[in-house]
């Protein structure tokens, strides 16, 4: 590499005055502060300054299920295997504990109330003015969304007080109208150019 792109690069070695600012000294007047312990709080703090896509999670058992998700990950592309992570507490996971299908949806930037709608306890979140339909094998499809698969279950593995959920994607459309909508900040937003 040339000498002037090596320059370009070159980072401040380590030295006691950066450690300490990176550990809560100071340096040049400027307050570092110091790291927290590990608690709910921060992670519920940190995770809000990471911004997520926001999906519906539905099922089919001895009733309709469904919730708002943030946590959906790609996990495998072969197979082709997502997972989300569910609370134990939720009055979808009677369902989704059980079933051996699930619809993933991807929902765009309109769909605030959607989302809302699917993340309200209590709520007929099938009713109007929500529209869906059967999808293959049972699982309820969300109308005019931006993405939805349908997946088998293939795991569900317990971390605290929820679980993670592990299918392989059987079926599905990528190509729904609108742009994604994303989580952050404790709010749904727009992405921008």
């Amino acid at each position: 590499m040339p000498a002037e792109h090596r320059t370009a690069l070159r980072l401040p070695s380590p030295s006691v005055s950066n450690l300490g600012s990176a550990y809560g000294g100071t340096e040049g007047g400027a307050d570092v502060r110091a790291p927290l312990d590990g608690s709910p709080e921060l992670l519920r703090a940190a995770f809000r300054r990471h911004p997520a896509g926001v999906a519906v999670i539905t099922a089919r058992g001895s009733r309709l299920a469904g919730f708002t998700a943030t946590s959906l990950t790609s996990v495998s592309a072969q197979p082709p295997l997502v997972s989300f992570g569910v609370g134990t507490a939720s009055g979808s996971w009677a369902v989704i504990a059980e079933a051996e299908h699930v619809g993933v949806h991807l929902l765009g930037e309109g769909q605030r109330e959607l989302a809302d709608r699917f993340a309200r306890s209590g709520a007929d979140r099938f009713a109007p003015p929500t529209r869906w339909r059967e999808g293959p094998e049972g699982v309820p499809l969300l109308e005019s969304v931006p993405v939805w698969l349908v997946c088998r279950v293939v795991a569900r593995v317990p971390a605290g007080d929820h679980r993670v959920v592990v299918a392989e994607v059987v079926a599905g459309d990528p190509a729904g109208p609108g742009r994604p909508l994303v989580h952050h900040d404790g709010r749904y937003n727009a992405l921008r150019d």
